[in-house]
């Protein structure tokens, strides 16, 4: 079987989030445990990022998968969330502090972190209006001061890249292959092909998303990994 590339679609015009359920939530609660065991090395920009941060700071990482980043820096405090029941389950089952909630509503006080991080999340958002959301949540639950630092997909690839996109299109089903553990053998050997909603960043459009919200400072923005990042501060009123 070949592997299937990621296609090209049409982003939703109306019910937003049954697609996002459909196309996102659910494919993530069925990958999990294999998705999981894909992810382990902390990309170098986040991992610099936490361990830059003061001793003794509290911080949430929104969409944090199976919580690879809440132990890197073991000096401060992280909670993480995810819309993942079973992701949510590996972060408890490692140790750490994690709870099931969604990204466009957390449920924190306003203020109540030194810091946020939302690495590779925003762009499962299927809309611009709910993409800006998740980020003004973030900011809502950092302090005065407080900084954040977003990770997205990057329409742009280095031709190294393992990710094969139609140039020009933002909008992409990206397939994940699973196959089963158990059955017979030709059941094993026919993995199932589950496909998860991305939105492409170009080049300053996550920059571009910063700068429509008030009360925000824009510290640092790149490329790094096939991916666009901001880090950003709160301002102090």
């Amino acid at each position: 079987m070949s592997k299937p590339q990621p296609l090209a679609v049409e982003a939703p015009t109306r019910n937003e989030e049954e697609y996002e359920k459909n196309h996102v939530h659910e494919v993530y609660e069925v990958i999990a445990d294999h998705f999981s065991d894909t992810r382990y090395k902390p990309w170098p920009v986040v991992e610099n990022f936490l361990n830059g941060l003061p001793i003794g700071s509290l911080g949430a990482d929104v969409g944090c998968g199976n919580g690879k980043y809440i132990g890197v820096n073991p000096h401060v405090m992280m909670l993480g969330s995810d819309r993942s029941t079973n992701l949510i389950k590996i972060v408890n089952q490692r140790g750490f502090e994690g709870m099931v909630c969604d990204g466009l509503d957390l449920p924190y006080r306003a203020a109540a972190f030194d810091f946020a991080i939302s690495i590779a999340v925003i762009h499962h958002f299927s809309t611009p209006e709910r993409r800006l959301s998740a980020l003004k949540e973030l900011l809502r639950i950092v302090r005065p001061g407080g900084r954040l630092l977003v990770f997205v997909w990057a329409l742009e690839q280095t031709k190294f890249s393992k990710r094969n996109f139609e140039p020009g299109k933002q909008d992409v089903f990206v397939p994940w292959m699973l196959t089963k553990k158990t059955g017979n053998e030709e059941e094993k050997q026919a993995p199932t092909v589950y496909n998860r909603y991305y939105h492409l960043f170009q080049q300053g459009e996550l920059d571009g998303l910063f700068h429509q919200i008030p009360g925000i400072t824009i510290e640092a923005s790149g490329y790094d990994r096939d991916n666009h990042y901001v880090i950003a501060k709160k301002a102090i009123e």
